[in-house]
């Protein structure tokens, strides 16, 4: 059976928080430390969830947050690691003392997305956007045949190719329909 629910639902506030409810959480936290997030609620006189409690203090209220803007120095970490971990928000949280994986994944999204793109940067392999590539998408997908596209792949997901490949898969009707065409090409 499943885990039990984290605080009675009918008696707890929902919402934005109080300054009267930050400074209980922060006071309580200040006395006793962290510990049980789901009994604090009831000792520091809070009508709230333990989650909610916990939330609020790690993206919140903790002292060793930084509030404010990103820095351009900032930013060209969170590109680096995002290139090196990918979607890894608190692994790369762990590198920028004084930020939440929280907010720096809505950093990145909002921000640094953009940013990329308008630079010609793909935000996910962090390789330039380059026309070449779409130019060379355009032709993989361009029918040899006016009729009949033939082309049977087998690749690797975009992110893992080094360079783009196609292998035909032979078969008798693969042949059959390759004659077809090449027959049908030359009438024309």
């Amino acid at each position: 059976m499943g885990r039990s629910p984290c605080c009675e639902k009918a008696h707890t506030n929902k919402g934005a928080w109080t300054k009267e409810e930050d400074q209980r959480l922060v006071a309580y936290i200040n006395a006793h430390g962290e510990g049980c997030w789901r009994s604090l609620p009831k000792a520091a006189g809070l009508l709230r969830c333990g989650k909610s409690c916990r939330l609020r203090w790690i993206n919140y209220l903790r002292p060793d947050l930084k509030r404010g803007n990103f820095t351009e120095e900032e930013d060209a970490l969170i590109i680096h690691l995002h290139a090196l971990l990918g979607n890894k928000w608190s692994l790369i949280a762990g590198r920028l003392p004084g930020r939440t994986d929280n907010e720096i994944k809505n950093h990145w999204n909002t921000h640094i997305k953009r940013k990329l793109l308008s630079k010609g940067v793909d935000p996910i392999t962090h390789r330039p956007i380059d026309a070449t590539d779409c130019e060379r998408s355009e032709e993989k997908k361009a029918p040899r045949c006016p009729d009949l596209n033939l082309e049977l792949c087998m690749d690797l997901p975009i992110e893992m190719q080094q360079e783009p490949e196609c292998s035909v898969v032979p078969s008798s009707t693969t042949f059959l329909l390759l004659d077809y065409c090449r027959t049908s090409l030359q009438m024309n």
